[in-house]
């Protein structure tokens, strides 16, 4: 199938590739990209032909909105548009409505796969009408590994799947994170962490390709001494622990994982030097003297 790229950052540029290497003809559009195809994304809609497919792969947000409504009023009766990136699902339901009002489709695709999707596969989660899904799914089979593509639900479903995913991923970075920090912590038994982590790829009930590239970034750097303990958030996880509030549905393990990544950004916690002060007030407990402020 022909389609137009929206987006050439190192998830859409390999989504590119890879889909050209599976017999799609890929039009392409980006703003800093040298080797884009169109200049524009009136001339990337006037390159493709009907029905006209447009894939956006760009960070959510203000970027992606303003990419949306500068596309739909280039496409027409029985066009698609698909958004590949991490947006929230309430925005992709409001936007499949927005487009349905001029005849457009609107899918939702949650993409995981990062940079090794170029070799090993996408997984993706698309949300959207059967008709449009149907249309997309030889893309969606050639991006994505075997089993490797679902269609989830209407409009908002896979970008709400895709946020509950990237919660989970949380999770089970932050178990691996502590477990293998109290490893480390194990003074009197010096343990390979390397070692470990390829150990527990063969038949251990916790195996993950999580595990496999921990084992890399260990074989890379054992001590992990070239890396702060520095972890940002994209927003998934922050959704995720809203929509769990407002379905009353408790994740502890989630909201905790999300907690600590904040914590890791602190040099230093306020409410750590509120329970020392608590702690030498009303038990006498000594405190650390804190060190003196560099001079500017």
């Amino acid at each position: 199938m022909k389609l137009g790229m929206v987006g050439l950052g190192r998830m859409g540029g390999n989504m590119t590739e890879r889909l050209r290497k599976g017999g799609h003809e890929v039009e392409t559009y980006a703003r800093t990209a040298p080797e884009r195809t169109a200049d524009s994304l009136v001339e990337l809609a006037m390159m493709l032909e009907q029905p006209r497919v447009v894939w956006l792969m760009i960070p959510a947000g203000d970027p992606t909105e303003m990419t949306f409504h500068t596309m739909l009023p280039l496409l027409e009766d029985g066009d698609i548009l698909v958004d590949g990136g991490n947006s929230h699902f309430r925005d992709s339901m409001r936007r499949a409505e927005e487009a349905e009002k001029k005849g457009v489709s609107f899918v939702d695709a949650g993409v995981s796969g990062g940079i090794w999707g170029l070799r090993e596969g996408y997984c993706i989660m698309a949300g959207g009408d059967d008709s449009a899904v149907q249309i997309l799914e030889p893309a969606f089979t050639t991006l994505a590994p075997e089993g490797g593509y679902a269609h989830v639900g209407p409009p908002g479903a896979g970008h709400f799947v895709k946020m509950v995913h990237n919660g989970i991923e949380y999770g089970l970075m932050q178990a691996y994170a502590e477990g293998f920090e109290l490893m480390q912590a194990a003074a009197p038994f010096e343990l390979d962490l390397a070692q470990i982590a390829l150990l527990w790829q063969h038949g251990s009930v916790v195996r993950s390709w999580l595990l496999e590239l921990l084992h890399r970034a260990f074989e890379a750097d054992p001590g992990l001494e070239q890396i702060r303990g520095v972890v940002q958030d994209s927003g998934e996880g922050r959704w995720t622990v809203h929509e769990a509030i407002d379905s009353a549905v408790p994740a502890p393990a989630i909201s905790a994982a999300l907690f600590a990544r904040f914590a890791s950004r602190q040099d230093e916690s306020f409410a750590a030097k509120v329970n020392a002060a608590l702690r030498n007030q009303f038990g006498g407990h000594a405190v650390e003297a804190a060190e003196a402020k560099r001079a500017e």
